[in-house]
């Protein structure tokens, strides 16, 4: 049946994956991707037709999940975390890229450009699986919460001169004057989004509003979100960045309430097939062969990254709980990774042995992520109290959202209240 036949097998997959996880007591993202070990072409039994396209269905699933977040996440919530994710962030990269290259050469006897792209492909956090586990936990809206997706934000940002500047370690020059041009299109990207989510977003949202459908507003937003994201890609961005900004920048809007309201099932669907796709990487033989130095590699980025996060919160002046939960909430290898290391074997700087070993190491430090995100308030002596997030907006906003209730038509039923 092609992709409709994979669909329906990670969905099921899924579904048993997350009652297990359920079950055991454990983030449902290990449910996942446990689901996509047991259906992925490295097992035996029923395996998807067509990996690729799944991985580019999961795409859609980072880019939901960011554009929600945006919405949920107003855009002065990042001023006081601007120091360390627009200083800081580039420091933990480059610390982590220097220890990498420690590792590449020293443990796993690579050349030194082959090292400085595994030190690249380390420096990378896991936007949509620290999301997913900050969301379940219910610690968004901290202190802790709001440093971590600044640190991410920075990151995903930093994703494209790494794309431009690693394959041309034999000539940066070349390499700077084309990070130089994709600066000046992210800056026009953002212009061009602030006019648009001011002036353009408001007036449409309003007139879908009007026509009282469900359904076309939910279309509205999802358009908005990934077609935003799909511009960015088109002019050489990221396109989950794109969506996240896209997100944020819509926040401002009278209606942001509803369409994280509206989006939430659709982003929580998508990114379940992003989670089954990481799980499809992982290929047991292999790492049951080579699990002394997989082991080991994925010990030394948990220390190495962890310290090296913890030491940039306290440089910057975080205490408390803060450094703890930077240091074991991003030490996973990102999914940016996978894109990064593509590139890096496509261009033949990366061997197949080393891209295996970082795709291992990055699938299993993403499936710790979330027991060792619970170690942060143990840590600190602090109580689940301690990190109760404070609300960023509330339903009874008096001047921003709407409250309306939906017949099963999918219309407005008579009697709703609208605010803008």
């Amino acid at each position: 049946m092609g992709i409709a036949g994979d669909i329906a097998l990670i969905l099921v997959a899924a579904f048993l994956g997350g009652i297990v996880a359920q079950r055991l007591g454990l983030p449902l993202i290990l449910g996942y991707i446990l689901a996509g070990v047991l259906i992925g072409p490295n097992t035996g039994g029923p395996t998807v037709s067509d990996a690729h396209d799944i991985e580019l269905l999961a795409e859609i699933g980072i880019a939901l999940l960011l554009f929600a977040i945006g919405l949920h996440f107003p855009l002065g919530e990042l001023k006081p975390v601007r120091k360390i994710a627009l200083i800081g962030t580039p420091i933990q990269m480059l610390l982590t890229i220097g220890f990498g290259y420690g590792v590449g050469v020293l443990i796993l006897g690579l050349g030194a450009v082959e090292s400085i792209w595994l030190g690249a492909l380390f420096s990378l956090s896991s936007t949509a699986v620290v999301l997913k586990t900050l969301s379940e936990r219910g610690v968004l809206g901290t202190l802790s919460g709001r440093v971590t997706i600044g640190v991410l934000v920075a990151q995903d940002v930093a994703i494209v001169p790494l794309l431009i500047l690693l394959p041309e370690l034999g000539d940066l020059g070349e390499g700077v004057s084309r990070l130089g041009v994709a600066m000046l299109e992210a800056g026009l990207f953002v212009a061009v989004m602030a006019v648009f989510g001011t002036r353009v977003f408001p007036y449409l949202m309003a007139r879908v509003a009007r026509w009282n459908s469900r359904e076309l507003f939910l279309i509205a937003v999802v358009a908005t979100g990934l077609g935003v994201g799909y511009a960015t890609y088109l002019t050489g961005l990221s396109f989950a960045f794109g969506a996240f900004v896209a997100g944020l920048v819509l926040s401002r809007s009278d209606y942001s309430y509803q369409a994280l309201s509206d989006i939430a099932p659709l982003r929580d669907v998508f990114s379940m097939l992003f989670f089954v796709s990481v799980g499809m990487l992982l290929d047991p033989i292999f790492l049951w062969q080579q699990a002394p130095v997989v082991l080991a590699v994925v010990v030394l980025v948990f220390v190495g990254k962890g310290v090296i996060f913890a030491g940039t919160a306290r440089a910057f002046g975080y205490g408390n709980i803060v450094p703890f939960a930077l240091g074991l909430g991003l030490f996973q290898v990102g999914e940016f990774s996978f894109l990064l290391a593509r590139v890096g074997v496509e261009e033949g700087a990366i061997s197949d042995g080393t891209y295996s070993i970082a795709l291992t190491t990055a699938v299993v430090t993403m499936a710790l992520t979330p027991f060792a995100a619970r170690l942060a308030p143990v840590s600190t002596g602090c109580g689940a109290g301690a990190s109760r997030p404070r609300p960023w907006r509330t339903s009874s906003s008096p001047t921003r959202g709407w409250s309306t209730t939906w017949s099963s038509s999918g219309t407005a039923a008579s009697g709703s209240s609208w605010r803008a």
